[in-house]
């Protein structure tokens, strides 16, 4: 995918959450109590340099941090991503993100609450998690994610100088015709025709985990690239009994990063439903597990959750 077809994923979606300014502060970056100054495998991100960045995503995988740098919370995260980036010895760039400083960024990402880290593979996001949390947790995450990285063909290293190594090359089999005209269309910004062929690749395997997992993510896209992230959360909270409004803030979720809240949303709300209000909940959620795979550590737990709801 080019630079620029790159930044056409991340259309701003309004102005950035100003609601934590009351939380603890730190001092800046740098300053004793602070998080530690951009260096290493750890860069921070402007408008000039972000299309650098994601296209470097294509080579080696992309943590991306939203952070207030004077946040308590942000800076204690910034710290634990800082010293595992060094620890991992340039196998993912750290790349943050002063929310306040780069709005249009943050908005890119369709993100509400801040701290948020989020991976880049191949100049795509993939929702991580919010908030801060045990370096334990972050570390099985960052595994999780470069894994997921690895297995599209993105597993370069960086030198300590932020250069990328690339991986040994290696001869990737064909994607089969179906899968690559999706894959142009998605290139193209043809989200319909994407969707079109992996639906005909189902229709002649309904095996093919691939184009379901294609299907269900191209389907969350579709859904959410023309969204109001405000309006959308308005309309949740005024009327909660609403399955379509409550899915619609769940997928917004998802895509946000928010990946607890929008299963543990939708699971709730299957206790509490019946006959085609909860088949339509367990058929997103089943989709969303698509959408995460067989690999994502919150899957299993959620999938027993639903089966728990249901049964």
């Amino acid at each position: 995918m080019s630079e620029s077809g790159a930044q056409g994923q991340f259309e701003v979606r309004g102005a950035v959450d100003l609601s934590s300014l009351n939380r603890p502060t730190a001092p800046p970056p740098g300053e004793p109590g602070g998080a530690p100054e951009a260096q290493g495998f750890t860069v921070d991100l402007t408008e000039e340099t972000f299309p650098s960045v994601v296209g470097k995503s294509a080579q080696v995988p992309v943590l991306v941090v939203l952070w207030r740098p004077t946040d308590a919370e942000s800076a204690q995260l910034a710290t634990t991503l800082g010293t595992l980036a060094g620890l991992y010895e340039g196998r993912f760039l750290l790349a943050r993100v002063d929310v306040e400083a780069w709005p249009r960024i943050a908005a890119a990402f369709q993100v509400q609450d801040y701290p948020t880290t989020i991976g880049l593979i191949a100049q795509q996001p993939v929702p991580l998690f919010a908030g801060n949390h045990d370096a334990s947790v972050i570390q099985g995450v960052i595994d999780q994610f470069l894994a997921a990285a690895e297995q599209n063909g993105v597993s370069g290293t960086l030198t300590a100088d932020g250069a990328a190594e690339e991986a040994p090359e290696t001869v990737e089999e064909p994607l089969p015709p179906l899968h690559q005209k999706a894959y142009e269309a998605i290139e193209a910004g043809d989200l319909d025709a994407a969707m079109s062929a992996y639906q005909q690749a189902l229709r002649e395997d309904p095996r093919d985990a691939q184009a379901s997992a294609g299907l269900a993510q191209i389907s969350l896209m579709a859904r959410t690239q023309h969204a109001d992230l405000a309006a959308v959360r308005k309309a949740a909270a005024d009327a909660p009994d609403d399955i379509a409004a409550q899915m619609a803030v769940a997928d917004m979720d998802l895509i946000g990063g928010k990946v607890e809240d929008a299963l543990t949303r939708l699971i709730d709300l299957v206790r509490v439903t019946t006959g085609d209000d909860r088949d339509v909940l367990r058929v997103r959620l089943i989709e969303y597990f698509e959408v995460l795979g067989p690999e994502d550590p919150r899957v299993g737990p959620a999938r027993r959750s639903l089966a728990n709801a249901l049964y």
